[in-house]
């Protein structure tokens, strides 16, 4: 869209502008671009820069922003001109959009200030316990450990007994030795994890998960430069009712935003209410 000597121009205008990011009296008059009577002025383009560009970043991000307004005002103009009357008036519209932003913003305020619900364990039961059908598993879920050693590592072999040992103080082992010589250390024996996610740190995915959960503990497999090893201590299918641990957070949610809707009725039926008692309202 800009000849070679604009694009001059409009590179070194991101060079100022990026040196001097106050807007002056002076950029309000400097015209960059004008479409159809409507300018684009040197005071806009400085207020629409986000800080900390590069300069690369600032020339690129003028050129683009310039672009895009001519664009816009382009579109914008043709619009004017093959819209009939009706179609053009767009007040209604503004004035709804208004309304509801307005109100929005006033139900933000008000459960920000006043309203910090607390969602308890046993709400979180019980609303489990009811609906417990809507939290199927959509994939096969364990809880366990998983580790990446370098081949090179020390004590493989006591490694391996440690990892697969249901005994505390061989935990407490396997953890010392791997924050000093694994790569990878993950504990997850009290949170739910995607089979999946864990089959894709290993160089040989998990074979037949269905049937390899139900029969091993324990899965091992190597490449060039590590060895890897999951230990298996819990497990779910897919299509399974999932654990209330692995759902807890959503139920939460679900929870709060039916809290928040309630607030919000409360506060309409309220202000209806005022309303009519201070006779603000008025019926014909």
């Amino acid at each position: 869209m800009f000849k070679s000597s604009k694009i001059i121009t409009l590179l070194s205008l991101a060079f100022y502008l990026f040196a001097c990011n106050n807007v002056s009296n002076n950029d309000a008059t400097i015209v960059l671009a004008e479409v159809d009577g409507k300018t684009l002025t040197q005071a806009e383009l400085k207020i629409a820069i986000p800080n900390n560009l590069s300069k690369n970043d600032s020339m690129a991000f003028c050129q683009n922003y310039i672009n895009r307004w001519i664009k816009s005002e382009l579109l914008l103009r043709k619009a004017e001109l093959n819209l009939t009357p009706e179609e053009k008036d767009v007040e209604q519209i503004l004035e709804n959009y208004r309304a509801s932003l307005l109100i929005h913003k006033y139900q933000q305020k008000l459960l920000l200030q006043k309203y910090s619900p607390l969602i308890t364990l046993n709400e979180i039961e019980e609303y489990y316990n009811n609906m417990s059908e809507n939290f199927k598993l959509d994939k096969d879920i364990i809880q366990g450990v998983f580790i990446q050693i370098p081949l090179s590592s020390p004590n493989l072999n006591q490694v391996k007994k440690w990892y697969k040992s249901e005994d505390p103080e061989d935990f407490i082992k396997l953890e010392e030795y791997c924050y000093q010589n694994a790569q990878k250390f993950d504990d997850f024996t009290e949170k739910w994890v995607p089979v999946s996610d864990i089959s894709e740190l290993l160089p040989t995915p998990i074979p037949d998960r269905a049937i390899f959960l139900k029969h091993n503990k324990t899965f091992e497999t190597k490449d060039s430069l590590s060895h890897y090893m999951v230990s298996i201590r819990d497990y779910h299918y897919a299509n399974e009712t999932a654990p209330l641990h692995y759902v807890e957070d959503k139920i939460k949610a679900i929870l709060l935003n039916k809290k928040r809707i309630e607030f919000i009725r409360n506060l309409e039926e309220e202000l209806y209410n005022e309303g009519l008692k201070q006779k603000v309202i008025k019926f014909y």
